[in-house]
């Protein structure tokens, strides 16, 4: 008499280590990840960033060292944020070709611009003493269209600086086509557009705003997403790849897996996703007081978010995971 096949036993794949190396559908790389950094102008010290523990705002020197670090690593990228000493109305430091983020993308693209992707933020909230990604109108409200002009300005001064990648990030309509155009117009055809297409009004951003000395009051829940629409990211996503976007990326990460899923699965284009600095700051602070097991916890959270969709991880970890990715 034949026999069936008996129970299934699902966790023989599960047996031990090995096996479950062996079988693992999603893998994580160090290529795959993008080191967010910080700097700012005329510092002569390293200053921790409080709310995001081993995070700092970085001298021009500390600057140049962590990106060797990085790439060292093996880590796929770096996106540099500028912190001026100076802000005005219109955000001027922006656009300066001697500006505080011009001088860093130079300095890290002399020292590292052979190993991994130079990338630059480009918005005016650093810049603006008012804090929102661009100019406002009479009514003090952010004008879309003058905006536009502004990030033309600022794309061409930063790749004229080296960047090998500019970051839009401001969600205004039509930026990557106003970026896209500039770049082009000015000869620079090889400089890639990392779209931030579906950028919610978040609460996961509070530690960012003390990494680059916000000025911001009020919000931005005019001009971002509103965390309860999902079919308008997919909109946005739309928009920016028919306007030339390279990659398109969605912010939050953890919050919005089902959007990284989602956009992984509709565009033909990379998708990068940023874990800010709320998703970092939380997992940091549960481990320091015992609660969690932060290695863990820190390889489970960029593991969901590729196994989402993300080819590329915007993390305050890549340094330290790339190492531990390196040593397996």
């Amino acid at each position: 008499m034949s026999r069936g096949p008996g129970l299934v036993r699902p966790r023989r794949l599960r047996s031990s280590a090995p096996v479950r190396r062996l079988v693992a559908e999603t893998r994580l790389h160090p290529a795959e990840l993008v080191l967010p950094l910080f700097v700012v102008e005329g510092a002569e010290q390293v200053r921790p960033i409080g709310s995001m523990p081993g995070v700092v705002q970085h001298t021009r020197d500390s600057l140049r060292a962590a990106a060797l670090e990085a790439a060292r690593a093996g880590v796929g990228g770096v996106m540099l944020f500028g912190v001026p000493a100076r802000k005005d109305e219109t955000g001027s430091g922006a656009c300066d070709p001697e500006g505080v983020l011009s001088v860093a993308v130079r300095d890290v693209v002399a020292e590292v611009g052979h190993d991994l992707v130079v990338m630059a933020d480009l918005c005016l909230d650093e810049f603006t003493d008012h804090g929102h990604c661009g100019v406002l109108d009479a009514a003090g409200r952010v004008d879309n269209d003058a905006t536009l002009a502004h990030y033309a300005r600022m794309a061409v001064v930063l790749a004229e600086a080296g960047a090998a990648m500019v970051g839009p990030s401001g969600m205004m309509d039509g930026q990557v086509r106003a970026v896209r155009t500039a770049l082009d117009d000015a000869g620079h055809h090889d400089v890639a557009v990392l779209a931030y297409a579906a950028k919610y009004a978040s609460a996961f951003y509070g530690p960012f705003r003390e990494a680059v000395d916000s000025s911001l009051t009020g919000d931005r829940a005019t001009y971002q997403q509103d965390p309860a629409n999902g079919e308008e990211a997919l909109r946005e996503v739309a928009l920016d790849v028919a306007e030339g976007a390279d990659l398109v990326m969605v912010k939050p990460a953890t919050a919005y897996l089902d959007l990284v899923r989602r956009v992984s699965e509709t565009v033909s284009v990379p998708v990068a996703a940023y874990q800010v600095s709320g998703e970092y700051a939380m997992i940091e602070a549960a481990a320091a007081n015992g609660w969690i097991d932060r290695d863990r916890a820190i390889l489970e959270s960029l593991t969901c978010i590729r196994r989402a969709g993300a080819g590329v991880i915007l993390t305050y970890w890549a340094g330290e995971v790339a190492r531990w990715l390196r040593a397996v």
